[in-house]
Formats: C-alpha cells, sequence, structure tokens
C-alpha cells in the first residue's frame, strides 16, 4: 500500500495498493483516523505484479490527474508504504506507525523532488447504457401491472470537471444503481425507522466530507427515497423509489486549507398507477419534486490539525396549498450547524464542540405529524414542559454537542461528553434522527498494555457510562459497561463486556401516551475473534441478557472466512436471535381509566425468534473480472401473550385481561375479544412468521481502464403468514424452492477523459 499526502496537510491521505494477484485496493482518508477511511474513493489508476524465485513485486501507475494537489513547486507530499504479511501476521511501515496510535497521515514522512507538475484541469466523462427487465414470480392474474417481463431501458451520464486546480465538480443525470447490493431483511416491531447504510456510489465517495462529525445533518439516502404518499386500490404499480434526475458534487482543498463539500439534487414528481376492478385505471400523486441542497465549509488550522466547519442543508419540495401530499411532507426544511475539533498537544488531546438549529415549516397537517412522530411525541398528556399545538405551520430546534478525550496515550486514555437535542429538533428530511428531546452525559476510560507478555500480545480494560433525561427531568437511561480485550500470542482476541441498566422512565413506550416505567436488566457478551493470518479465519459472538420481570434476550452470531486459493473467498455469517420482550406495544384504545388519562394502553409479552445467514461469495477471474454473490436466507416469528393494559402513568404493572373483572376470549382466526364490564373490543391476531430470501449476483467486468460492464440477476421471494408457530433454522432455508421477484439488469458505462 502506498499512502500519499498530497496537500501536506498532514490529516487527508489516499492510499493505493495491490495484491500479489494483481486485484487493485484504493482508499481515502478523511481525517487523521486510521478508521476513518472510505473505501468508495474509485480513481481510475492501473498495478500490475509479477512473481519470480525471489518472491513478488508490483508497479503501480497513478495518473496525476486522479491526484488533488496544490500548484507548487517544488511539490512536497507526505508518503507511507504499508506491507502487510498475512503468513506472519506482521505490518511493515516505511515511516513507523506504532500500535498505540490513533494518528495516520500526520506520522507520514516526506516525498520530496517532485517538479514540473500541475495540477490537472481534468474532464472525464462516463456515459452509460442499461436494460432490465422485471419478472414478478406469484402473480396475481388479475393485476395488470405484473404481467411480461417489464422491459426498461436507460441511459445517463456522469461526469468530472476540474474547477480550478483544487476544486472538482461531480455530476450525475439520470444515474443508474442498479448493480447495488439489497438491504438486509429484517421485522421492524418498534416504532422508530432503520437506517441502512448508503451503497450508491455517487452518495457514497466523498461523503465525509459533507457528513462531518455528526451524522444528524445529512443521510443521503433520503435522496431518492420511496415516495411518501398512500394510494387504496384494487391494485397498485407503485414506485420503489423516487426518480433522482440529476445530482451534482463540489469538493475540494484550497491552499488555505479550507476544504469545501456541496451537493445538489432533484428529484422528480412520483405518481402510482391504480386498477380498480373491472376495468379503470388511474394515477394518482405520491411525491413532489423535490430540491436538496448540503454545503459544508471545513477549515484547518494549527501544527496539530485542529479544524472548524460549517454546514447548512435545505429541502424544498413543490406543493401547492390545497395539494394533498401538503398535510404528509414539508415544504421547507433547513439545518445550520457547526462543528470543531481542537487538537492539543499534537493530537493527544482533542476538543469536540458542536451546535446546530433546525426549521421546518409547512402545512399544519404536515407539522403536526412531526409532532406526534415518534422521535417526540410532542402530544403526551403527561408532558408539561413542551408545547403541542396541532394548528402551528413551523417547528423550530437546537442540538449542542461538546467533549473532550485523550488518546494515543501509552496507558491511560479517556473522554467524556455532553449531546442536548431539544425536543423540536428534526432532521429526518435530509438527515437521520430516531429521538429527539434528550439531555445525555457520558464517559468512558481505558487501560491498555500494548507490550507482549507471557500470556498475551496486547489487552484493555473499559469502563464507561451514559444517563439521559429528557427535557422534563426524568431519567430515560442509566447505563453502566465494563469490558475487557485480550489478544493473544497466537493473534486469537476475546472480548467480554456486560452491560448494566437501572429501572428507567421511558416516554416513548406508549407511543404517544404517558410514561411507562421500564424494569432493570442486564446483558454479558463474550466474543472470539481468529487471526487475520488465518485463510480460513473466523468470529463469534454471543449475548445473554435479563430483566427483573422476566424478559430474555439471546444473541448468537458467527462469521467464517475461507479464501483456499487466490482467486475466491466465500465468507458465511449465521445469526440467532431469540427475545421475549415483556413490553411489546400493541395498540391504544379509548375508554381507559383517569390513571392512564382516559385510554387504554394494549401492551403484550412477545416471543421471537430470528434465523439468518449472510453468504457472500467473490470469485476473481483475473485482477479486472470478479463474479460477486451476496444471498440472505432470513426467517422470524413472534407469538403474543399476557395481553393486558397498562395500570397507571410512569408505572410498568399491567392488569392482564383475563382477569381483574376482564373476560379474554380467542376467536377462530386468532382476534382476541375482551370484555371489561360494559366495554368489549377486539385485538387482531399480530403473531406473525415470515421467510424471505434475497440475493444479488453481479459479474463486473473494468474492460478498459474506467471502463465497466455489469451483468446483475437480483432475486427477492418472501412469504408471511399470521401464525404462532415458532420458526427454525430449517424455516430460514424454507424460501429456497419459494418462486420470487427477479430483476435482471446489464449495464455498460464507458469512461472517457481527455486528459
Amino acid at each position: 500500500l502506498v499512502s500519499l499526502d498530497t496537500y501536506l496537510d498532514r490529516r487527508t491521505a489516499s492510499t493505493f495498493g495491490t495484491t500479489a494477484t494483481g486485484v487493485r485496493l484504493d482508499t481515502y482518508y478523511a481525517s487523521d483516523r486510521p478508521w476513518d477511511n472510505d473505501d468508495s474513493f474509485d480513481p481510475v489508476w492501473q498495478a500490475r505484479t509479477s512473481m519470480d524465485a525471489q518472491g513478488w513485486s508490483a508497479e503501480l501507475w497513478i495518473p496525476f490527474s486522479q491526484l488533488r494537489f496544490t500548484e507548487r513547486s517544488p511539490q512536497v507530499w507526505g508518503l507511507n508504504v504499508q506491507r502487510w504479511v498475512p503468513s506472519r501476521n506482521e505490518e511493515v511501515y516505511w515511516a513507523l506507525v506504532a500500535r498505540t496510535e490513533e494518528r495516520w497521515a500526520s506520522l507520514f514522512g516526506d516525498l520530496q523532488g517532485i517538479e514540473g507538475i500541475a495540477p490537472s484541469r481534468r474532464l472525464e466523462l462516463m456515459p452509460y447504457v442499461a436494460s432490465s427487465s422485471h419478472v414478478f414470480g406469484d402473480r396475481d392474474p388479475d393485476d395488470p401491472f405484473t404481467g411480461g417481463g417489464n422491459f426498461e431501458g436507460r441511459i445517463g451520464l456522469d461526469a468530472k470537471v476540474g474547477l480550478g486546480s483544487n476544486l472538482t465538480l461531480e455530476a450525475t443525470v439520470n444515474p443508474d444503481f442498479g448493480q447495488v447490493e439489497a438491504d438486509p431483511a429484517e421485522v421492524n416491531l418498534s416504532a422508530f425507522e432503520t437506517f441502512f447504510d448508503e451503497r450508491r456510489p455517487f452518495f457514497v465517495e466523498g461523503n465525509d466530507l459533507l457528513t462531518g462529525n455528526v451524522d444528524n445533518y445529512f443521510y443521503s439516502r433520503r435522496i431518492g427515497a420511496p415516495p411518501a404518499g398512500r394510494v387504496s386500490a384494487d391494485f397498485v404499480e407503485f414506485p420503489g423509489t423516487s426518480t433522482i434526475l440529476g445530482a451534482a458534487k463540489l469538493t475540494g482543498r484550497l491552499e488555505s486549507g479550507l476544504s469545501i463539500g456541496m451537493l445538489g439534487a432533484v428529484t422528480d414528481e412520483e405518481t402510482a398507477r391504480t386498477f380498480n376492478m373491472p376495468n379503470l385505471f388511474g394515477r394518482t400523486r405520491v411525491a413532489p419534486r423535490t430540491t436538496y441542497g448540503v454545503t459544508r465549509l471545513q477549515q484547518q488550522f494549527g501544527s496539530a490539525g485542529s479544524t472548524t466547519a460549517l454546514m447548512a442543508t435545505g429541502v424544498h419540495r413543490e406543493m401547492a396549498a390545497d395539494d394533498p401530499l401538503a398535510a404528509l411532507l414539508t415544504r421547507n426544511a433547513f439545518t445550520l450547524s457547526s462543528d470543531s475539533v481542537f487538537r492539543l498537544r499534537d493530537g493527544d488531546y482533542e476538543v469536540q464542540l458542536n451546535a446546530g438549529v433546525t426549521h421546518v415549516d409547512g402545512a399544519a397537517g404536515a407539522i403536526d405529524r412531526l409532532q406526534r412522530a415518534s422521535a417526540r411525541y410532542l402530544q403526551r398528556p403527561d408532558a408539561d414542559y413542551v408545547s403541542y399545538d396541532p394548528t402551528r405551520t413551523s417547528m423550530t430546534g437546537m442540538k449542542l454537542i461538546a467533549g473532550i478525550e485523550r488518546s494515543n496515550a501509552e496507558h491511560w486514555s479517556w473522554e467524556v461528553g455532553t449531546d442536548l437535542e431539544s425536543p423540536e429538533f428534526e432532521t429526518n428530511d435530509l438527515g437521520r434522527l430516531t429521538a429527539g428531546d434528550g439531555i445525555i452525559g457520558q464517559g468512558e476510560i481505558e487501560y491498555q498494555e500494548t507490550v507482549p507478555g507471557r500470556w498475551w500480545r496486547q489487552y484493555a480494560f473499559t469502563l464507561s457510562t451514559q444517563n439521559e433525561w429528557n427535557y422534563g427531568g426524568d431519567l430515560q437511561q442509566a447505563e453502566f459497561e465494563p469490558g475487557v480485550e485480550i489478544t493473544w500470542p497466537n493473534f486469537w482476541s476475546t472480548e467480554f463486556s456486560g452491560t448494566i441498566n437501572r429501572r428507567t422512565q421511558d416516554q416513548r413506550l406508549t407511543r404517544g401516551g404517558p410514561s411507562m416505567e421500564k424494569p432493570a436488566n442486564w446483558e454479558m457478551q463474550l466474543s472470539v475473534e481468529s487471526s487475520d493470518a488465518s485463510q480460513t479465519r473466523g468470529e463469534f459472538e454471543v449475548t445473554y441478557g435479563r430483566n427483573e420481570d422476566g424478559g430474555l434476550m439471546f444473541n448468537a452470531s458467527g462469521g467464517v472466512t475461507m479464501q483456499p486459493g487466490s482467486q475466491w473467498q466465500l465468507s458465511i455469517e449465521p445469526q440467532y436471535e431469540r427475545e421475549l420482550d415483556t413490553q411489546q406495544f400493541v395498540t391504544a384504545l379509548a375508554g381507559g381509566g383517569p390513571a392512564t388519562y382516559g385510554n387504554r394502553y394494549v401492551f403484550a409479552h412477545i416471543d421471537r425468534s430470528t434465523y439468518s445467514t449472510q453468504f457472500r461469495w467473490n470469485y476473481t477471474f483475473k485482477p479486472d473480472l470478479t463474479l460477486d454473490f451476496y444471498g440472505e436466507p432470513f426467517a422470524a416469528s413472534g407469538r403474543y401473550s399476557h395481553i393486558g393494559e397498562l395500570l397507571a402513568a410512569r408505572s410498568r404493572q399491567m392488569r392482564l385481561y383475563g382477569t381483574d373483572g376482564t373476560t379474554l376470549s380467542t376467536l377462530p382466526d386468532g382476534t382476541r375479544r375482551v370484555t371489561d364490564g360494559a366495554a368489549s373490543f377486539t385485538l387482531r391476531n399480530s403473531d406473525f412468521n415470515v421467510q424471505s430470501f434475497r440475493s444479488n449476483l453481479v459479474l463486473r467486468w473494468e474492460w478498459r481502464a474506467g471502463s465497466t460492464l455489469y451483468l446483475v440477476w437480483q432475486q427477492d421471494s418472501e412469504s408471511e403468514i399470521t401464525a404462532p408457530q415458532r420458526v427454525s433454522a430449517s424455516d430460514m432455508f424454507g424460501s429456497f424452492g419459494r418462486r420470487g421477484d427477479s430483476f435482471f439488469a446489464v449495464k455498460v458505462a464507458y469512461w472517457f477523459s481527455p486528459n
């Protein structure tokens, strides 16, 4: 691996490397941290290797047009050369990076004597043409939208243009992401969204500069996300994504140390096609045309590489006042934030500060939905410290973060910090937020020993704690976590940790109702990982926990990576989870007593089992021709029992149905009927049994430098029934034989540059 700090800022670096078989590796480091790397960095360069009786050698050809540097002569760059020798589990550096170090580019040596070059005013164009077919498996013969092959053709263009010597403009028109790997399967019974990793190349590359040190403000998967509108009809062809008409990024670093990151994108208006029997077609608008914008400016200063940054984001949706979508979506959303990292004593100490404000506006219905959303639940009947107003048309919130940490120490390191989010803080239009309304205090201390002893190569002890209160002063989290990690003489490692949580309040368990108590609980976690030097590598992790009400959490996962030959690799990652949750929300109904503000908040025990296995197989025919397979069989089930209602706010005591003067009966379809005096109501059968299989097979051929051919086959099959049977490991593979949807695509992209 050859790493180059071309700006000589002692902070950022680009790394190029190759294996003995000629497989290329490249990554970008956005900060002076070895783990803060961007593997999506994808410059156009070449590498060749050769083997003989003495070993192997490599030659790397890296065009200056693929590097960013300041115009000066002579050039002085930071340089490090690294070699990884798996057979000896050995890392060799030209400029030493010690095991205790948490720095990276600031430890490089100097590469001198580069003269007669200037930054390229580069121009790179990559037009593409693609064709795809979506074949549906178990289709309804009456559904007019799932017949035939559903063939589509697309053309688009990606471009990179150098602006001056330091800035690069990247643009994409009608981007295609058909080769992107599918998200893993899940069954989400919570009130909160799951945030999956970004995989689309245009948005992944350079994302660190746009995201910054706090990831609340920009979550690129909002751009092109599925439309929010809903449609009711006999049959619906609903768009799975919002079409990105175009997007552009401006990134770079000026000679003054100012880094610039800007992104703009426009998604098109979307409609869903509908069909109602016997012969009525229609269209319903489900997403407006939307404009997104992100700007982040970061200035580096001081010899240790301190930084301060200013960031702004904005979203605008084109909606008239009488548009039905105006009651679902905000019209405008803006954020403004700043973050600073002050590095003291050559980076041994870091002080981090962040402050941000958010503002959203739109129709009263859209702002009311935000107030009632799971991130805040401002309508809670016992929340006397917040203001809920269903007629308001805007909302403004704030966030503050402060922390200090000591790292790069021989033995002792520590960190303390606080994080405040006001109840009205909202970033989900272009960022991500699970829950606001919190005041967090946290701390961690660690002791490590890196000098090998008789029984270890290195070890570390950690103690951490985190406590959170809402703005009303109710304790929401009280966690204490000790841990130990040991690397043994054979390079295997073992980690053991525990978590202890006190009784706390949870303002979100009733999903808009009063606060409810959570029981005290504990967890233990053990993980074992083999040496990275082995051709067959493995890891195993098990977690076990209980709470004082009889709840259970057990999770066992592992992974095996086999590389029997130089051309192929197979990894298998199975996982089993068993959970008995004693506070699973079911529904909220009217007719409760004054102790619960006139409503019934119905909860149950749920016994959940989940089996899944992720398979990845990679075969390299030659360095520029690869075949990659990803597959995940999945099975999950849930059985509800001990159904009852919350007895009183701020408690966790339940009034079980079938006792205390109530009756509970189960109808043939699994529906539960509850009678409480003169009141009677039904609860739908929520038991579930889900099986699915998702796979992705991609042949990738870089038939000339930067130009690529993709052949793609994606599969998605799923079945779900309402049944109390608990799934087993065999059910995980039961989805293999089921018919599902298949997606086929071919894409050819041609890269050329007059440089």
